[in-house]
């Protein structure tokens, strides 16, 4: 039985509905049995992500990002972000848009940010004066924003995978997010021009908002000063998040009850763990078989007659991501897909940093991407929406992030501005 044919039978009980993890993991183990290879490489890349030292930031950032979305931070940081930008022409989506990017960025663009902000952006936006369409796919296009900053879950676990410095990550995708926010921005200030009056800048209610979450606030200074500063690694980083975003919410806010709500969001958080390293420890082994039998040197030299520059390739790879990403969620796609094209892109001198960024932009698109973006069924679940309105209100905030995913494929300054 050759891969070819391991690889047709795995395809058809993925569509059957077989777990990710059962696919990919049995796929490893015929792949290594059927060319009389010892599959040890499995429990080999078992051990080596257990001992990664990083692996500890994957649950302790996903358990914080969970606790703030069950808490009432949402509500104050809301009302500070609008008290502070809220007098701007579509201020109050420009403030939609911060807070969602801050709260995807601790939970990983997982559908929780639409959850969690979306019943509190909707009447707000309505109220403001902004058209059915322009909400929905805002609130949509929201779930997903954020992805490129720390402490994002996606950036730490690509680096696992890829093997590449998530310091430098974190430091990369500082100036493409915030590209990505800035034009979604402007968008918004078109649309809210003349969509609703003028507020007043009121420096009380900023004072009064501030001191309302001044805790949650210090958070992200406190976390990426500790990182940046030299004071902390990435996993005391982590581990000082989830243990003071939990003395905030239920000891200082009293948000959260640490007998009845802490259990509950544990168990939630911890399941969406869980399956990340599950399918990550079979991907891993599948992982090492293609790289031994030069499964991605095979795919670049069949490609090597089409596209001859890195240009055409960064092409190819963006038409070819969108695809994955609006098709797999985002996690599946980093262990499955990252270890075939890093080869690819290193031939073609592609620096891996920037790699990292063109390649997490690809999938944070693909959650908006027709016909089957996840956050396009999220919202329609969420808030009881046909999916083909969903289509029609994501596509323009879908071509504005085509436009970034442009600059940011084509000018990797952006990208490796603060890297070494």
């Amino acid at each position: 039985m050759s891969f070819g044919l391991i690889a047709i039978i795995a395809i058809i009980i993925a569509l059957v509905g077989v777990p990710l993890y059962a696919v990919i993991g049995t796929t490893a183990l015929a792949s290594f049995l059927i060319n009389d290879i010892e599959p040890s490489a499995v429990s080999v890349e078992i051990y080596r992500l257990a001992s990664a030292p990083t692996l500890l930031t994957i649950p302790l950032f996903t358990f914080a990002g969970y606790i703030m979305a069950e808490s009432g931070a949402p509500k104050r940081l809301l009302r500070f972000a609008d008290a502070l930008l809220g007098w701007l022409p579509g201020g109050v989506a420009i403030v939609g848009l911060v807070v969602s990017a801050f709260f995807t960025a601790f939970t990983g663009a997982s559908g929780v940010t639409i959850v969690a902000l979306g019943g509190l952006l909707y009447p707000i936006l309505k109220n403001e004066g902004f058209s059915e369409k322009f909400t929905m796919g805002f609130i949509t296009t929201s779930g997903s924003l954020g992805l490129l900053f720390p402490p994002s879950l996606p950036i730490i676990l690509y680096g696992l995978v890829a093997k590449v410095d998530i310091d430098e990550l974190f430091k990369a995708g500082i100036v493409p997010g915030i590209l990505l926010i800035v034009v979604l921005a402007l968008w918004s200030m078109k649309n809210g021009t003349w969509q609703r009056e003028k507020t007043e800048f009121n420096a009380q209610e900023i004072w009064a908002s501030f001191r309302a979450s001044f805790f949650e606030l210090l958070l992200p200074v406190a976390v990426l000063g500790g990182i940046y500063g030299g004071f902390t690694t990435v996993s005391e980083a982590a581990a000082f998040t989830a243990f003071y975003i939990l003395c905030v919410e239920c000891f200082i806010y009293k948000d959260l009850s640490l007998t009845k709500d802490i259990p509950k969001i544990i168990v939630e958080s911890m399941t969406l763990v869980g399956a990340i390293l599950i399918i990550l420890c079979c991907a891993l082994g599948l992982t090492n078989f293609l790289v031994d039998e030069e499964v991605p040197m095979q795919i670049f030299e069949s490609m090597r007659g089409v596209i001859t520059n890195k240009y055409a390739f960064l092409l190819f790879m963006n038409v070819f991501l969108l695809a994955v990403g609006s098709l797999m969620d985002i996690f599946s796609a980093i262990i499955v897909v990252v270890p075939l094209i890093l080869p690819m892109a290193s031939e073609f001198d592609i620096h891996p940093i920037h790699m990292a960024i063109v390649f997490l932009t690809n999938l944070e698109i693909g959650y908006i991407t027709p016909p089957v973006g996840i956050n396009l069924f999220i919202s329609s679940i969420r808030f009881k929406r046909p999916i083909t309105e969903l289509y029609r209100s994501s596509l323009p905030f879908l071509f504005l992030l085509l436009i970034c995913l442009v600059i940011i494929t084509y000018v990797p300054s952006l990208s490796l501005l603060w890297v070494k």
